[in-house]
């Protein structure tokens, strides 16, 4: 019989009136992967929050080896030996590697009121060396590195004190391949020392592969607690969702003839550092992927195109002769940007919904000769598309950090879509967000070619490249390494032996 690490019990919390998790109870046991899925808005991040002291509790206690622990903050998690990775970025600006991985924790080099910054550098190298990460550099400011560095560095800051439990909330989908086998690698060794995961992820393969034991959550309230072995992807569908998940997923046609219209095109566009030398054209109701791993540079593509690279060199050209080299043109030439860095740069977070998704369409949702700001509009403007988008809210003045990950990126895409843009670049779009909604979008970008928007899917879901793109390039080392069409017979071992 397992050995009960960790038990939950009556946990109960409130936004407002909104209520994220009403009641919940059950039992995470030691040396084992216990997964906790659900759509988004049902509860998971908001629980794994209080345990690790990022949200105040209300009602109910964690009990954690026997012992009732209420962690004031992630420090103070720390200290009982409970630590997470969360979805978006969980290292600070402004402080080098080392701060950050021991940010909380300086005291073991401090002596005489002096920290030995040289002792401090040289224990993360060493951390940094075991995990095989030994070209980030401790010394260095962590804004140095891109987003899934920075994850990785996350890993090593909250597993290297072998904590008791490690909260993994959506971390998988931030990372590239070889991320991703180094995050499963460390939840591994977790549970051989006999240890907790908690693993948060809408991937439901990935779930059934690398968790032992799976808790369900549905719209705030407790569904199920099962064993991984003991059930299938459809089975977990019905769970989260409460209801058989029917329709297609991925785009079913094959053959059909791409318009030869080019609506823009890259022309030997280069990022020092970053890419170089990359062209290609993009065609008239086209949904062109890109893939590759985490430095090939597929990231940077959507920053130039949409002129928000400001060292680029090189042209990006719409079929009218129009050169895009800054955000302003690129929004009034009708291009649309989601970035992958969501909090950071695809929403204002501490604005309302209303005001995210009504941002770039302020110029129509005036009136009179002086322009003023409907707001009566703006608000008819937000609900419309926030509903179309199904974002679970309050209503749209809640504020979009109060959202879960996943209704954040809705956020997003209901940005875009109101604005009604003709070329849409998507950066992993699907991060963070549920089975149904995936559906959802897929369905949106299916319908959006076939009205005649051209689309750009930037994304490491090789499976989602593969189901919706009419041909994928795959991007090495800042350069195209090559390009695949649309095809039957397409699958991820075609995609990665071009990327390695």
């Amino acid at each position: 019989m397992s050995e009960v690490r960790l038990q939950v019990r009556n946990i109960s919390k409130h936004f407002g009136i909104t209520r994220a998790l009403d009641n919940i109870s059950f039992d995470i046991n030691k040396g084992e992967v216990h997964a906790l899925i659900g759509e988004n808005g049902s509860g998971k991040s908001t629980m794994t929050n209080m345990l690790t002291g990022i949200y105040p509790m209300e009602t109910g206690k964690f009990i954690l080896d026997g012992k009732e622990v209420h962690a004031k903050n992630q420090v103070d998690a720390n200290n009982h030996g409970i630590s997470i990775i969360v979805q978006e970025l969980g290292t600070l600006s402004g402080l080098t590697v080392a701060e950050n991985i021991f940010l909380g924790h300086e005291e073991r080099f401090i002596k005489g009121g002096f920290r030995n910054t040289q002792a401090m550098n040289a224990e993360a190298n060493r951390l940094l060396h075991e995990y095989g990460f030994d070209y980030i550099k401790a010394n260095v400011l962590v804004d140095e590195y891109n987003f899934e560095d920075r994850k990785l560095i996350e890993i090593v800051k909250a597993t290297y004190f072998k904590p008791k439990i490690v909260v993994i909330d959506e971390t998988t989908t931030a990372l590239s391949q070889e991320g991703r086998e180094e995050l499963y690698k460390q939840m591994n060794r977790i549970r051989d020392e006999g240890n907790t995961v908690i693993f948060i992820s809408h991937d439901l393969s990935e779930i059934l592969d690398k968790s032992d034991t799976i808790t369900i959550l549905r719209d705030g309230e407790y569904i199920d607690t099962v064993k991984s072995s003991d059930v299938t992807e459809d089975d977990l569908k019905k769970l989260m969702v409460g209801r058989e998940v029917t329709g297609k997923y991925y785009r079913n046609d094959y053959g059909e003839k791409v318009s030869e219209e080019v609506v823009l095109s890259v022309k030997n566009v280069t990022v020092k550092g970053l890419i170089k030398d990359v062209s290609f054209d993009l065609h008239k109701g086209e949904i062109l992927g890109f893939g590759g791993l985490s430095e090939s540079g597929m990231h940077e593509i959507g920053k130039a195109i949409f002129g928000a690279s400001y060292d680029r060199e090189g042209e990006v050209v719409l079929a009218n002769g129009t050169q895009i080299n800054d955000i302003p043109s690129a929004i009034k030439n009708s291009i649309a940007y989601t970035s992958k860095d969501r909090d950071n740069e695809s929403v204002v977070i501490n604005q309302s919904i209303k005001d995210n998704i009504a941002l770039p369409s302020l110029d129509d949702l005036t009136y009179g000769k002086t322009k003023f700001i409907d707001w009566k509009k703006v608000k008819n403007f937000a609900n419309k598309f926030a509903a179309d988008m199904s974002v679970k809210m309050v209503n749209v003045d809640q504020f979009v950090s109060e959202l879960s990950g996943g209704n954040k990126q809705k956020v997003v895409l209901a940005r875009w879509i109101g604005k009604g843009s003709d070329i849409v670049v998507l950066d992993s779009p699907t991060r963070g967000i549920d089975i149904k909604v995936k559906q959802d979008i897929y369905q949106l970008m299916d319908q959006m070619r076939k009205e005649g928007k051209s689309i750009i899917m930037i994304s490491e879901e090789l499976m989602e490249l593969i189901g919706m793109c009419d041909r994928i390039i795959i991007m090495k080392d800042g350069a195209i390494k090559g390009e695949l069409p649309r095809s039957r017979e397409l699958n991820e071992n075609s995609l990665i032996s071009m990327m390695v």
